[in-house]
């Protein structure tokens, strides 16, 4: 049986990310196996500049702190080798960031997520993660709405030339 030292040092650890884990827009869970070091260091970087950290966590502690959070439904996905992304402000672009990962290595696998407390699956994830950015669909906005205002000028242009004829 483990001292009473290690199990106060995992009950820590567990905590700690439980903690994390409520305070976290975005869960993801995914196996990386096969992935080298300076792989997951470039990996790590980007998700860092993304307000998100990257942690390999046993899968006995991560599945306590997912209990200890009331998430429930991802035990089946803690098998194998698991790496757990935390997103602390937003739930896209870590998830971008791990999709085009994802694309370039075809070891690295998304397995599920969760997203502000929301069990999410991986389909839905990557369906996510294919959205454009929202800058991008802001500009698209902005785009449709100039082409018909600028229609509607045109328009109340032709009446006025209308009228003056």
């Amino acid at each position: 049986m483990a001292s009473e030292s290690i199990l106060k040092q995992k009950q820590a650890q567990v905590a700690e990310l439980a903690e994390k884990m409520k305070n976290s827009k975005l869960i993801l869970l995914t196996e990386y196996r096969g992935i080298n070091v300076s792989d997951v260091t470039a990996l790590r970087a980007k998700l860092r500049k993304a307000n998100s950290e990257y942690s390999v966590i046993k899968n006995n502690i991560t599945r306590r702190a997912l209990q200890s959070c009331g998430i429930e439904g991802l035990e089946e996905e803690l098998e194998g080798p698991v790496a757990v992304i935390l997103g602390h402000e937003d739930y896209l672009e870590p998830l971008k960031t791990v999709y085009e990962y994802a694309k370039e290595n075809e070891f690295y696998k998304i397995k599920a997520g969760v997203i502000d407390g929301k069990v999410v699956s991986k389909e839905e994830l990557i369906t996510l993660a294919k959205l454009p950015s929202r800058e991008v669909l802001l500009a698209k906005l902005a785009g449709s709405l100039l082409g018909t205002i600028t229609k509607l000028a045109v328009a109340l242009d032709q009446v006025q030339k209308q009228k003056a004829e």
